[in-house]
């Protein structure tokens, strides 16, 4: 297998060439496609390794299609199943990495780097398990891949259709993501709703995968909503009924109906939507609007889910052990304890651009019984005036990433007003870069000190690029993405939360700390209490008069799970649970 990586301006994109010795010599010898004969291979192999599970959606938009299939990949892993996921998005961008917050919610990272759907980060928080680049497919990057290939003449001087060459790519990168993780089951999530003409190579593809491997070895799930009138008192079936409809006229018949609803639904929608939707009486299943959706595993597994797909597919597994899962929803239910943290951004309108970090503080929480309040605080609303209205009914304050130069005076405000009223503060990639600037201008009197990024004729550019990523600023340099190794130093705030010297964590950022001025700060008392591994690169800083007092480049969010809180948000949580007491003793 050969693999070729194509950098362009802007633009980040993986290119897959699947291509075995004896497909290369009878691309020589018999004039045939190489993608046609891959694509054969691949299904004999997948269907004997791999069962595939694909989930759609139906009626409208935002049904937790991603909840419904995280929840299932924990199920399936809790009865011993090695699980994959993925998600195909139909949009044209080839990934959510330029897109913006409003639009799309927040970007996840893999820890290969890959920007991805949020909804990867609900798989990831579910099944415990790290995702890759394999993980999230876009038709933005699918048609990237065909036309480079196209231009590479590897389709011999064919017509380039997208049946077969846009489905054959879909095809190969679902195979895939089996072979690259060994998975007994690979979890794939079609992002839209049915119906969408976006959506259509997808759905095709999954229809030719279904056939390809053959019966007990597909499975598909269709999520719609059942709505309730109030008018006429009564739960509706038939935006189902037509869901399914239009799904079966494109050659899917689904094997399970989850039906969303806000309330518990009468047994007589259950057997219609079976009878008209031509299903199994008990593969209809409910999926009741919950107050914690980390509830979601065990509502379904309430009616029997995992084991009804464990049938279908013929996989012979133990129940699911959900003890510990349980146990965690029993924690989060029993919380007597709550805490404020102000999250100051300036995409707070949408919470789902911040959804990683709210569910990382959530997590903290849980480990401490305490129930986390967020105070969403837009940074365009912080001056002077405002600042201390603002933030002093909060117990801890957490400034996350973003880009641009918008509202980022009320970040750089909201650092120094935390730093000089000894406030519990986390800042991440932007807000530990907010802080490095507030401390320069107010600690060591570098009143014009700011980022490249915001004023590049600042006299104190303490955050800039490094010296050998200028040369890329015209190239579209990129981000730095994905897992780096970081050094910590004994004895620091850093240290007491991680208990180690050696970590690893996702970055997703461009500019760095500027090392000119580093022996300035340092001198003036902010500790960098973490480097690369080389000591070039700083990672962490941290002031330490102050109880807790923390910037780190990279985004400690993406690796916290419910039943595994990140060190660093619960050094957060603790600090504010301590401020609090103090505060009210």
């Amino acid at each position: 297998m050969n693999w070729l990586v194509v950098r362009v301006p802007s633009i980040r994109a993986l290119i897959f060439v699947f291509e075995s010795e004896e497909t290369r010599e009878t691309k020589k010898g018999r004039g045939i496609t190489m993608k046609q004969s891959t694509n054969q291979t691949a299904s004999k192999q997948a269907a004997r390794q791999t069962k595939f599970i694909f989930v759609t959606g139906g009626v409208v938009s935002g049904l937790g299609k991603g909840i419904t299939a995280a929840s299932l990949g924990r199920l399936l892993k809790e009865r011993g199943l090695k699980v994959a996921a993925q998600k195909l998005d139909p949009y044209i961008n080839v990934d959510p990495g330029t897109m913006s917050p409003y639009q799309h919610g927040e970007v996840f990272v893999t820890e290969d780097g890959a920007e991805t759907d949020l909804d990867l980060g609900h798989y990831e928080r579910f099944i415990d398990e790290d995702l890759n680049r394999f993980s999230n497919l876009t038709s933005g990057k699918v048609y990237w891949n065909v036309l480079n290939k196209e231009r590479r003449g590897e389709y011999l001087g064919e017509t380039v259709q997208v049946i077969p060459h846009i489905t054959n790519e879909i095809k190969s990168f679902i195979y895939n993501v089996g072979r690259a993780t060994d998975a007994d089951v690979v979890i794939t999530e079609v992002g839209g709703t049915t119906g969408d003409i976006e959506s259509q190579p997808f759905l095709e593809a999954i229809r030719q995968v279904g056939l390809e491997v053959g019966p007990g070895n597909a499975l598909f799930i269709h999520v719609t909503l059942v709505p309730y009138l109030r008018g006429s008192d009564e739960h509706k079936s038939k935006p189902t009924q037509h869901s399914v409809k239009n799904l079966q006229g494109l050659g899917i018949k689904p094997n399970i109906i989850v039906l969303r609803a806000d309330e518990k639904l009468e047994e007589s929608i259950f057997k219609k939507i079976a009878l008209f939707c031509n299903v199994k009486p008990d593969c209809v299943i409910e999926n009741i609007t919950i107050p914690v959706l980390y509830e979601a595993p065990l509502m379904l597994e309430a009616h029997h889910f995992s084991d009804i797909v464990c049938r279908e597919l013929g996989i012979e597994a133990p129940a699911p052990d959900l003890a510990d899962w349980k146990a965690l929803i029993d924690k989060i239910h029993s919380a007597e304890r709550s805490v404020t943290i102000g999250l100051v951004g300036k995409y707070v309108q949408l919470h789902d651009a911040y959804l990683s970090v709210a569910e990382a503080l959530r997590h903290a929480g849980y480990a401490y019984g305490t129930n986390i309040e967020i105070e969403w605080i837009d940074s365009e609303s912080l001056n002077e005036q405002t600042v201390e209205n603002l933030l002093s009914q909060c117990d801890g304050v957490i400034v996350p990433g973003g880009f641009g130069n918008r509202g980022i005076e009320g970040k750089i405000l909201t650092a120094a007003y935390c730093r000089t009223h000894n406030l519990p503060y986390l800042g991440i990639c932007l807000g530990m870069q907010v802080a490095v600037i507030d401390f320069a201008r107010h600690v060591c009197g570098m009143e014009d000190a700011n980022s490249g990024e915001f004023d590049e004729l600042s006299k104190y550019k303490v955050i800039d690029f490094l010296p050998e990523q200028s040369h890329q600023i015209d190239k579209g340099g990129t981000l730095r993405l994905g897992a780096y190794p970081c050094r910590i130093t004994e004895g620091t705030q850093m240290y007491r939360c991680y208990g180690t010297e050696k970590i690893s964590e996702r970055h997703r950022h461009r500019y760095e700390f500027n090392n000119l001025y580093r022996e300035t700060l340092a001198e003036g008392g902010l500790v960098i209490s973490g480097t690369s591994p080389d000591g070039n690169i700083v990672e962490t800083v941290e002031i330490p008069q102050n109880d807790f007092y923390i910037g780190v480049q990279f985004h400690p969010e993406f690796k916290s799970r419910p039943n595994k809180p990140h060190p660093l948000f619960l050094g957060l949580i603790e600090a504010a649970l301590t401020k609090k007491e103090t505060n009210h003793a």
